[in-house]
């Protein structure tokens, strides 16, 4: 599939330097679907996670910088810190409407009455964050991840360097839907993450600020292998990043991908993926 690209000076990082907060009232004349961002809500229980405890992100936080950016839809994703909290998640949900939905992290004790309560809120998607010491094996990922399809219909969403999941590409190849958090983390995660993509699964361009890669690169194979797998996501507010997304972050991915491409990924692939009408 050939691929618009320009010319860059840059290998992963930010190519423009500019800050998101000097982006405000700047028209990127694009609908943008955020396919990963976190809320921080102090007013809900929020716990340490290997000695760190994020600061306050609110709503109103978030709706300051995004809203500038198009940003109308998308996913509210729990990391670590919120453990298997779901108030915080259960309140942003009912204040954002139905043009979003969640990513959330559950115990394998959880219930299918109890999934299916939360999917009647929304939540489409179960996370296993892998790379922040999460320790299921793959076999209870895999077992976990059919049980929640099957009642709420749910996807699995994995943070982990894909690096570390090539002995596993064929148990969870076999997922109903995979999505893979931050183009997979490293650069040596590759080929792992196009054979996950060659058997249906979603990338999400991500958290460039606290990636090992070349992000050009990285974008351009996976678009190669399929125009559908790539979703945007600001990763907001990129707790713990080297540095946090940048405005700078989408002009990258549109002037790698090109306008027909990048429609798909700000829009197209994740209403599809979180299943909202595109």
């Amino acid at each position: 599939m050939p691929i618009s690209r320009r010319k860059f000076l840059v290998s992963g990082t930010s190519i423009l330097g500019s800050s998101l907060m000097g982006c405000v009232g700047i028209s990127l004349s694009q609908k943008v679907f955020d396919s990963h961002c976190h809320i921080i809500d102090p007013r809900y229980p929020i716990i340490e996670n290997q000695g760190y405890i994020p600061p306050p992100y609110t709503l109103n936080d978030y709706r300051q910088q995004t809203v500038p950016l198009g940003v109308s839809s998308g996913a509210i994703v729990s990391g670590s810190f919120h453990g298997f909290d779901q108030s915080y998640l259960k309140a942003t949900l009912a204040i954002l409407g139905p043009q979003w939905v969640g990513v959330t992290q559950v115990p394998n004790s959880i219930t299918d009455q109890e999934v299916l309560e939360l999917t009647n809120l929304r939540v489409r998607a179960l996370r296993f964050n892998i790379f922040r010491g999460r320790v299921d094996s793959v076999d209870e990922i895999v077992s976990f991840a059919n049980r929640v399809h099957q009642v709420g219909n749910w996807h699995a969403e994995i943070y982990a360097d894909a690096a570390a999941l090539a002995p596993h590409v064929a148990k969870l190849s076999k997922l109903p839907k995979i999505v893979i958090d931050h183009l997979g983390m490293t650069e040596k995660g590759l080929p792992v993450l196009l054979d996950l993509v060659d058997a249906g699964a979603c990338v999400k361009a991500t958290g460039f600020g606290r990636v090992n890669m070349n992000v050009p690169k990285m974008l351009e194979a996976v678009a190669r292998h399929s125009p559908n797998a790539l979703v945007f996501g600001t990763d907001l507010p990129s707790t713990r990043a080297k540095r946090p997304f940048d405005v700078s972050d989408i002009t990258l991915i549109k002037d790698v991908l090109g306008k027909s491409l990048s429609d798909l990924v700000f829009w197209n692939n994740p209403r599809n993926l979180y299943r909202l009408v595109v």
